[in-house]
């Protein structure tokens, strides 16, 4: 069945999940601490829909193909279409903020980067992409480029993210997304995930925070 994502006030989207437009290496000190270089342009991938899965749910991963890392990252849903759009136009366009986890097969990764393949054994398998339930959006009540996130595991807290430290903000990256690829409603932008990064144990405890709008856990 499509993933129908969800707001925190019970209503759904009236359309499926679409596309997952991932940015790569938006926070300095995490591209750093993979020793890869620091982007001067937003580094694009996409996730597809069928990686998608409800945060709620029991997160399962191939971990015989190796190392399973959790990035958590700020979530941006798409109600309108966007297509080479303007600045202006961005905000309108957003619907749904929420949390996602961009798990990633490490080992993997490492094995294609090596060879220079693409990425999406990696990134786009089944189940790669836990998603929250989405905030709606009010461009007058929240500031996208001053949202504090965090990942806590079994208790011990592993990542901090503060979307001001992004390098590239969300208007930004959304008017560069959409000039290569057309935005439709149900699709979702994951904004890069802060320092901090590791291995995701099997049946770990996680607790997600966005910062004065909600708290969900999860199971590994």
């Amino acid at each position: 069945m499509a993933f129908q994502p969800g707001f925190t006030d019970g209503r759904t989207l009236a359309e499926p999940l679409g596309k997952i437009v991932c940015v790569g290496r938006n926070y300095a000190a995490h591209a750093r601490e993979l020793n890869n270089e620091v982007p001067t342009a937003p580094l694009l991938f996409i996730k597809p829909a069928s990686s998608a899965t409800p945060m709620k749910e029991r997160i399962r991963v191939p971990r015989h193909l190796g190392e399973v890392h959790f990035e958590t990252e700020v979530a941006l849903l798409i109600g309108h279409r966007l297509c080479r759009a303007r600045p202006e136009e961005v905000l309108p366009a957003i619907v749904g903020v929420g949390l996602a986890l961009d798990l990633t097969l490490r080992d993997v990764q490492s094995r294609l980067k090596d060879k220079g393949h693409p990425w999406e054994r990696a990134k786009g398998f089944d189940g790669a992409c836990p998603i929250s339930e989405f905030v709606p959006y009010d461009a007058q009540g929240m500031n996208l480029d001053d949202l504090r996130f965090s990942l806590t595991i079994d208790g011990e807290r592993r990542q901090t993210g503060h979307t001001a430290l992004m390098l590239f903000k969300a208007v930004e990256l959304i008017v560069e997304i959409s000039r290569s690829f057309t935005l439709e409603p149900g699709d979702v932008i994951l904004t890069g995930t802060p320092e901090g990064v590791g291995a995701l144990p099997e049946g770990a405890r996680l607790a997600l925070s966005l910062d004065g709008h909600f708290e969900i856990t999860a199971r590994s």
